[in-house]
């Protein structure tokens, strides 16, 4: 396969997702702290796959998150889902699978840098009576010695030899100009090109539409891009419990998970279609699974083995195959990612809101960003500012804030509780049997703690 800088505007017309996606893995761009992808034992080994009738054990936490990404390559191989054209209004966070080439010189055409007046020859200059501002046509020619008042991105006059910034300029009692310090030929002109020339190539495949990224295309002569869609996903928020308002009362209690999943499913490059409650009913489940045609379905507890947990005999009765049952991960471990279709998965998270949490970050964060053709982000580690326990067999995510070079944990990190979560930075991976004060931990960010793209939650 060719390079991005190499791959011709015909190919790239043909480029689908899973090759944008390879471009991804072969040029994953700038680096930027994030989640890390750790591989099964550090050999990326393939886990095994469980028949949803199978005995099992629980996945190792780094596995499972390779698992979900390998998922993904595979369901955007069978899908071969199309790269659309969207208008830049609605490209925020979408991975580009065309090069970015610049369809006009940037500038397109000699411009004042400054406020100030366009100079021909050496001063003093006699100034022109009308003034050149930015929007309007290309204005008559300068002759030596001759200036004349420039607004800044203004085209500059033909001849013009250098722009004098207005605080860089006297009159004299005749009316002629005089510059206060020295005047250098083409000073404070951006002449055309300056920047690009049309057909170059401003960025590769595999590029992420940040603010930065839209206002290059604009300025390039871009109303669309062409990038990767967003992965579809429906949720299913499952449960008797669960009020959509007001107090807890009469062992009922509010819905966190609702109001919680979609921004943050967004955060990870999702389109959210929609937010389904269905009550403790096997029936109503088999319904929404079977009728639904999103990328990815994601249910919101009902993942244990309980009277009313339905989500395995759901999977069981469509012959659905599962990836990940059970991970090694405190909060969260009842978590699961199973294949319903070669292109069509489902994640289940647990129904206490930070271990559903964790199984976000586990499971559907890999598994979005590889669907959505985003650059995996660089792993990173801080130290901690305070010992954690650990579990003895299991991997922990600790809610923590970042502070003078270091994490400090939170407290209210238990399964059920959203307060430590509320407050934190990222979540601190925490190896079986703790760490110590000091110890580096490795950090998965939070998607608004990183001021980045995933920021965008709508």
């Amino acid at each position: 396969m060719t390079s991005p800088g190499t791959r011709s505007d015909a190919q790239a017309e043909d480029l689908d997702v899973e090759e944008a996606l390879a471009l991804v893995r072969e040029n994953p761009g700038p680096a930027h702290r994030g989640p890390a992808r750790p591989g099964p034992g550090g050999n990326g080994s393939p886990a095994p796959h469980h028949p949803a009738n199978s005995r099992h054990r629980a996945t190792p936490w780094p596995e499972a998150r390779t698992t979900a990404e390998r998922a993904a390559r595979a369901a955007a191989r069978a899908a071969r889902r199309t790269p659309l054209a969207v208008p830049l209004v609605a490209a925020l966070g979408l991975t580009l699978a065309a090069p970015l080439a610049a369809l006009t010189d940037l500038p397109s055409f000699d411009t004042s840098a400054m406020d100030g007046w366009a100079l021909a020859g050496p001063g003093p200059w006699t100034v022109r009576n009308e003034g050149v501002l930015a929007g309007h046509a290309e204005p008559a020619p300068l002759v030596d010695g001759e200036a004349v008042r420039i607004a800044t991105g203004a085209r500059v006059p033909p001849d013009t030899t250098a722009v004098l910034r207005s605080e860089h300029g006297r009159t004299d009692e005749r009316g002629r100009l005089h510059p206060t310090r020295d005047v250098v030929h083409g000073q404070d002109i951006r002449p055309r090109g300056q920047e690009c020339r049309s057909g170059d190539q401003l960025l590769p495949v595999g590029t992420l539409a940040t603010p930065a990224v839209l206002g290059l295309a604009a300025a390039a002569g871009y109303d669309t891009l062409t990038a990767v869609p967003r992965p579809r996903v429906d949720v299913l928020v499952l449960g008797d419990e669960l009020l959509t308002g007001g107090l807890p009362h009469d062992g009922l209690i509010r819905d966190a998970l609702g109001p919680m999943l979609p921004p943050w499913l967004r955060a990870l490059g999702a389109e959210v279609r929609s937010v389904t409650r269905i009550g403790d009913d096997a029936e109503a489940l088999h319904r929404a699974v079977t009728s639904c045609d999103a990328d990815l379905i994601v249910t919101t507890g009902g993942t244990a083995a309980g009277p009313v947990d339905h989500v395995h005999p759901t999977l069981r009765r469509i012959g659905a195959e599962l990836l990940v049952d059970g991970v090694e991960v405190r909060p969260g471990h009842p978590m699961l990612l199973a294949r319903l279709k070669d292109d069509q998965y489902l994640v289940g998270l647990p129904g206490n809101p930070l271990a559903a949490v964790s199984g976000l970050l586990t499971l559907a964060e890999p598994l979005l960003r590889t669907l959505a053709a985003r650059p995996a982000p660089e792993p990173y580690t801080l130290p901690l500012r305070d010992a954690v326990h650990g579990h003895p067999h299991d991997t922990r995510l600790v809610p923590v804030v970042l502070r003078d070079e270091g994490a400090v944990p939170l407290r209210y990190n238990g399964p059920a509780m959203l307060r430590g979560i509320a407050a934190a930075d990222a979540l601190a991976v925490v190896p079986p049997g703790g760490a110590r004060s000091g110890q580096e931990a490795e950090l998965l960010d939070l998607p608004w703690a990183t001021g980045g793209i995933g920021v965008c939650f709508t």
